[in-house]
């Protein structure tokens, strides 16, 4: 991870550390589990599938019977051939997870079950990668590592947002915003960065966008931030209404993903969730399978694509002032109109002097570069364009704001 996407600074939370309401529980670790019959035959087994054992099982070495045994199996009978996935954080337990036909399968006796487990003090860990900017305005991309041998449902995420840092080191001039790029577990990962850095996301963050589940071929799914309205809600919704892809924007809703963690009201920052599909849209979700063929090497790109243009118009607007404000400035003496009147050598040399003489009158230091895209229901990279061309002949000017929406 680090080769693709720079220098990772590691965010250390030790276990029983108290991060906002929660705490950091210990660490776990796991050498071995399995279950054997009455034979001496395996019958579930974690080198089979990390996916058999529930995450965070206690240590166990014991005999039972199959009944007893049961109450600590989970399967999915409405999914006879997919291996749950669950989890016990908080609460001392263990457990495995198998598919619904092995388990009916069980035959009738008694079991040895190894689980050969730590739970310890030790350490959570969040993972950032900082791309500095010319401003210290910040821009967040959150994704999550915490969801074994899932492939959308995990690795989509962070491969898309390592790709996007890794795009933004390369450049050739600093982006105009900082940017953070966060790896860590869901839920308890956004908490325990926001219980040491919250306050400085309050002062500096002016959009932010949870990254997960966007290796799907699936339409995209965009939650607004909880306020709505924010930057990075106009940026996507933008750059979404001038793309070919099929498309929901929806409403902010708490029980999805870490956006609801930067929401949360005491925060309340302007974070949005972009997914591919809905979580509950898809049958493989949390499941076995949820593999490398659930994913595809198109949709992961199509993904970054749509994440790129999105920093993209976020890097673009700014607020501008015309320098003539007391009628329109003479654009035939600085060769920005047609020397006949009336004529031009193309449809977008039209476009052009149509978006310039727009943007003359509408940059008034007052609304952004994405409010005059939604006005003029222009590409914003177009009139970024435009805006470039004007402020070479001083026509244009940016007004300096440092302080969020």
């Amino acid at each position: 991870m680090e080769a693709v996407c720079g220098p990772i600074e590691r965010h250390r939370f030790a276990s029983g550390e108290s991060v906002l309401d929660w705490t950091v529980p210990d660490e776990w670790t796991v050498s071995d589990a399995w279950v054997k019959d009455s034979r001496g035959q395996t019958v579930i087994s974690l080198a089979d599938s990390n996916l058999h054992l529930v995450s965070y099982s206690a240590p166990v070495h014991t005999r039972m019977p199959l009944s007893a045994l049961q109450r600590h199996l989970h399967s999915l009978p409405e999914q006879p051939d997919a291996i749950p996935y669950r989890t016990s954080y908080y609460h001392r337990s263990w457990g495995f997870c198998i598919a619904d036909r092995a388990r009916r399968e069980l035959a009738d006796g008694e079991y040895e079950v190894l689980v050969d487990s730590r739970l310890q003090p030790g350490h959570l860990e969040v993972g950032e990668v900082t791309v500095p900017g010319a401003s210290d305005r910040e821009v967040l991309i959150s994704t999550y590592c915490c969801h074994p041998s899932m492939a959308n449902n995990e690795l989509s995420g962070p491969v898309v947002t390592a790709a996007l840092a890794r795009m933004l080191r390369e450049r050739e001039q600093p982006p105009r915003f900082t940017y953070r790029f966060l790896f860590g577990p869901e839920t308890i990962g956004s908490i325990a960065y926001l219980s040491r850095f919250g306050e400085r996301l309050r002062r500096r963050l002016d959009a932010g966008l949870i990254v997960t589940c966007v290796g799907a071929d699936a339409p995209f799914t965009y939650r607004r931030s909880r306020r709505g309205g924010t930057l990075i809600d106009r940026a996507v919704a933008h750059v979404l209404g001038h793309s070919d892809w099929s498309a929901d924007v929806i409403d902010f809703y708490p029980p999805r993903s870490d956006e609801r963690q930067y929401c949360s009201p005491g925060f309340d920052l302007p974070v949005g969730c972009l997914s591919r599909g809905g979580f509950d849209d898809w049958p493989e979700y949390h499941t076995s399978l949820d593999d490398l063929t659930f994913i595809t090497p198109d949709a992961l790109g199509e993904s970054f694509e749509l994440n790129r243009r999105i920093i993209a118009a976020l890097e673009s607007n700014e607020t501008f002032r015309a320098t003539v404000l007391d009628g329109e400035p003479q654009l035939g003496r600085r060769g920005l109109y047609p020397a006949t009147g009336g004529g031009w050598n193309s449809e977008s040399d039209r476009s052009a002097l149509e978006d310039m003489m727009f943007l003359l009158n509408f940059c008034d230091g007052g609304p952004d570069l994405l409010a005059a895209a939604e006005r003029s229901n222009r590409p914003i990279a177009a009139l970024r364009a435009t805006v470039d061309e004007l402020r070479r002949h001083d026509l244009l000017r940016v007004v300096d704001r440092e302080t969020p929406e």
